[in-house]
């Protein structure tokens, strides 16, 4: 299957503003690009690409102030299988967990656990730990948040997501988080 994919993003800033773009395809897909993953910033500003902690390829940028936009449209050939199932998978205690898997645990300025924990305890403590929580959750989230391309917006919450039922899809992964 061919999945069509871009971006049109414009910015206005107050003057010169450093940033880092992470729009590419994931480098790990990049074999499945069947047209260039390229990047056209309007107007044109120096651009550097480096790859992050996590694999992701990140674009450094910096605005020159007023309008700027990023736009994007390239094909990629996708098998069109079904993510893996692991209805048997665990959840591992907290004490279990490796040392370098304990950052991600912290509330984040997307993800604020601190102020979500609660009601995430009252939804959805009840169900089975381990794949059923899980699905639980990610069933919560597609079901109780519609999407919505015009609630982007830098500073969007996983809270501000849930308590306006709306929102795009980092709002939706976010939430989940």
């Amino acid at each position: 299957m061919k999945i069509r994919t871009g971006y049109s993003i414009a910015f206005d800033t107050p003057g010169p503003t450093p940033m880092v773009l992470m729009l590419n395809v994931h480098p790990s897909r990049a074999h499945d690009l069947i047209t260039p993953d390229t990047m056209t910033i309007d107007p044109p500003v120096p651009a550097h690409q480096f790859v992050d902690a996590f694999g992701n390829l990140c674009t450094r940028v910096t605005a020159p102030g007023g309008r700027i936009t990023f736009s994007a449209d390239c094909l990629v050939e996708d098998s069109g299988e079904v993510d893996d199932y692991a209805p048997d998978a665990i959840q591992h205690p907290v004490q279990d967990l490796p040392d370098d898997v304990l950052p991600f645990l912290l509330a984040s300025r997307y993800c604020d656990t601190d102020k979500l924990s609660d009601t995430a305890w009252q939804l959805f403590g009840h169900t089975p730990e381990g794949w059923a929580r899980v699905q639980a959750i990610v069933d919560y989230v597609h079901n109780h948040i519609r999407f919505d391309y015009q609630r982007a917006d830098a500073t969007r919450s996983a809270l501000d997501g849930f308590n306006q039922r709306e929102g795009v899809c980092r709002d939706f992964a976010h939430l989940a988080v």
